[in-house]
This record gives C-alpha cells, sequence and structure tokens, in this order.
C-alpha cells in the first residue's frame, strides 16, 4: 500500500529579470553574477513573512549570447566563455543557496562537458538548499539559427550511451520538499513537446529560463511569449515561471534586446505576475501546491486524464529534424553551418504535403530557397563563414 503525502506549505517564488552585460571573456561572468547575487539578497530579504524558497533566473544570465550579424561568435568565441559545473561560477550560487535555505534555477550556461570536450551544452540546472546542483538539463529544442549549444539530439546516439536515453533522462524532475520541479530552455516553450515530457514525468513546478527577444513577440498585440506559455502550463495543469533579461549591455543590441516581460503562471493558465517593461525587475508570487494537487483531482476538463494517446503516434514514427546531426569531432562551427541540416527537413515537410509551397515553386526549389538566403547572408557578413 502506497504511503500518503507530505503537506507542502505555501512559499514564495521570486523571477529575477536582471541585466545582462555580454563580452567575450570572463570579467562579464564576474559582473553578472555579481548583480545576480545582490539581486537574490535583495528579494529574498524584502519577503521575510512567507519566506522564498525558489528562485528562477533567465537563460544566458551568467554568460550572455550573441547573434547573427556583427558580433556573431563562432565555436572558439563561445568556449571561450564556457564553465564547468564543478567551477567558482556555479559555486557561488550554490552557496547562496544554502545561505537562504532556497532552490534557485536559471539556465542558458554555456557548459563544456568533459564526456564531450569540442562542444558546449545549454544547461539549465536547479541548486537545491544544501548547496549542491540536484538537476541538470540539456537543452533539447535549440532553434538552428540561434546560439551554438549542442543539443542532445545533435548527438543522441553517443549522449543515451552516457547520461542515459529514457525519458526521464532527457528531461528531468526532481521530487523536492517545496513540489516536484523540472525546468526547461527558452525555445523549448515554443511547441509542446518538451513541457509535455516533464508533465508526464510528475513536474508540478517548471523553471523556465529564457533570452526572448522582441522579434519573437514579447509586446502586444502579438506578446507570442505569454500566450504560448500559459498554454504550457494550462497543458500540463503546473505553475511556470518564466524569466526574461531585463536590459542589456553589448555594443551590438539594443537596451532592450529581451525586453522583459517576466511572468508567473498557475496551473490554470493564469498569469499571477508580470514585469510588463525591459527593465530590472523581480517578482514574486506565493505558491500553493496543495491547491495544485487537488485541482489536479478532479476529472472534467483535466488535460491528463482525458489523453488518448494512439492516434497521434504517426507524427514521431518518423525524424522530422534527424538525429545525431554534430557528432563528435563534428560540432557546429558556426551558425551557418548548424542550419545545413534544415535543408533536408524543409524536403521532408514539403515533400509529404504537410506544408504547401508559394504558386510556382516546386519541393526542390523551397530547400534550395532556404540554402540561397544562407549564402546571400554570407556574402554581405551577416551570417560567418569560419
Amino acid at each position: 500500500m502506497s504511503q500518503p503525502s507530505k503537506k507542502i506549505e505555501k512559499y514564495t517564488a521570486l523571477v529575477i529579470q536582471p541585466q545582462v552585460t555580454i563580452s567575450d571573456d570572463h570579467s562579464a561572468v564576474r559582473k553578472n553574477l555579481d548583480r545576480i547575487c545582490n539581486l537574490i539578497d535583495f528579494s529574498v530579504g524584502y519577503h521575510w513573512e512567507l519566506p522564498a524558497r525558489l528562485v528562477v533566473l533567465p537563460e544566458y544570465f551568467m554568460q550572455g549570447v550573441t547573434t547573427p550579424g556583427k558580433g556573431e561568435d563562432g565555436l572558439d568565441g563561445f568556449m571561450k566563455k564556457a564553465v564547468t559545473f564543478d567551477g567558482p561560477e556555479i559555486g557561488r550560487l550554490c552557496e547562496k543557496a544554502k545561505e537562504y535555505n532556497i532552490y534557485i534555477s536559471g539556465g542558458g550556461i554555456i557548459e563544456r562537458v568533459p564526456e564531450f570536450p569540442d562542444r558546449w551544452f545549454n544547461t539549465a540546472f536547479i541548486i537545491g538548499p544544501n548547496g549542491k546542483v540536484i538537476l541538470k538539463y540539456h537543452k533539447w529544442h535549440i532553434n538552428a539559427s540561434l546560439g551554438l549549444g549542442t543539443s542532445p539530439h545533435d548527438i543522441l546516439d553517443e549522449y543515451s550511451e552516457v547520461f542515459g536515453g529514457d525519458i526521464k533522462d532527457l528531461f528531468p524532475v526532481v521530487d523536492t520538499d517545496i513540489g516536484k520541479l523540472g525546468t526547461m530552455t527558452c525555445h523549448d516553450g515554443c511547441t509542446p513537446e518538451v513541457s509535455r515530457a516533464l508533465g508526464y514525468n510528475g513536474a508540478e513546478v517548471i523553471c523556465h529560463p529564457g533570452a526572448i527577444q522582441e522579434v519573437e513577440g514579447v509586446n502586444e498585440p502579438w506578446d507570442f511569449w505569454t500566450f504560448t506559455r500559459r498554454t504550457r502550463a494550462h497543458d500540463n495543469m503546473c505553475y511556470l515561471l518564466g524569466s526574461n533579461w531585463g536590459t542589456v549591455d553589448h555594443k551590438f543590441y539594443p537596451k532592450a534586446f529581451c525586453p522583459g516581460h517576466s511572468f508567473i503562471i498557475d496551473y490554470t493558465g493564469l498569469v499571477l505576475r508580470r514585469a510588463d517593461y525591459p527593465e530590472e525587475q523581480v517578482i514574486s508570487c506565493p505558491i500553493d501546491i496543495e491547491s495544485l494537487r487537488e485541482h489536479r483531482s478532479r476529472c472534467n476538463h483535466n488535460t491528463w486524464v482525458d489523453v488518448r494517446t494512439e492516434g497521434f503516434r504517426q507524427i514521431y514514427e518518423n525524424p522530422i529534424y534527424p538525429p545525431n546531426q554534430f557528432p563528435s569531432g563534428r560540432p557546429p562551427r558556426n551558425l551557418a553551418d548548424k542550419m545545413k541540416p534544415l535543408r533536408e527537413v524543409f524536403l521532408d515537410v514539403y515533400g509529404r504535403g504537410q506544408f504547401t509551397p508559394p504558386a510556382g515553386q516546386t519541393v526542390e526549389d523551397m530547400a534550395n530557397l532556404h540554402e540561397k538566403r544562407i549564402r546571400a547572408a554570407q556574402k554581405i557578413g551577416l551570417l560567418r563563414e569560419d
């Protein structure tokens, strides 16, 4: 017979929306960490009546990231800023977690992994109040046109041999005294699959670091960032805490490149708190895990108990974006290199009739168009060639 669950008291969750500084070396890393630690000191101290137990930080809060155009980093540029999880950078956050008896989650860590030394991973983490990293997650849906981090999918066979290939290995959830916590990073939240895997593994709170740019829609009337993540929370009947940059200090970016709008969304998809501007801020909200668990006990409009999986298997039987595109010894060198596999993807989605070409165009034309755009961008220096 199973044991009764233990009650989880309400607690305060904090989402930090910081300024991020980007540079070519570790000087910016120290500056960013100093700022984050000061904001943790402030926000934990301010919420003393209902103590803070969880802090969520954005993607690339420590090292920043570059994009196409002037300033695009190649693989070497990113590797110069890479850290390991046993180094002093993560160690500072572990000390903060232990000092305040809190969990700290963040993402976009440019991580060097000893098992795959020729590349870096975009890594999210959760640190426990014992001062130890209790969960690490390597971003799965890395959009091909941004960031040179390796997805587990890019080296799926090798990765699975080292870290495991089960759904619980790839999309881990940790059971804690403040609920079952999972994390996904930025582009992971654009489509349903990663959050669904976390929900399948039991996540009650999804910590969601992002570096969501205005070109992706962070403000009304589009605000893609909010409406998609409300859907992810609703679909999985879980809290979702999304953290974005406030402002950025980088010579090639506007200050509001990733213009805030961090939020805390509840298990019905309701936005409880939001920082509706591009500036530094900390938002906070009580988290009630017992209320979530009671909500999940009802059958009416329960988004899990009515799921009928058999009719959807064909969607995933065959690869769309194929795995193992960047095996050991062959990491992507630059963004243009990383986008090369998309030719086969375009041939597939147009070839099977899922997408229809514009008038007068063929399936082959659509794959060729992608390559022509890359070459044109390289010709005028908008994408790197080296």
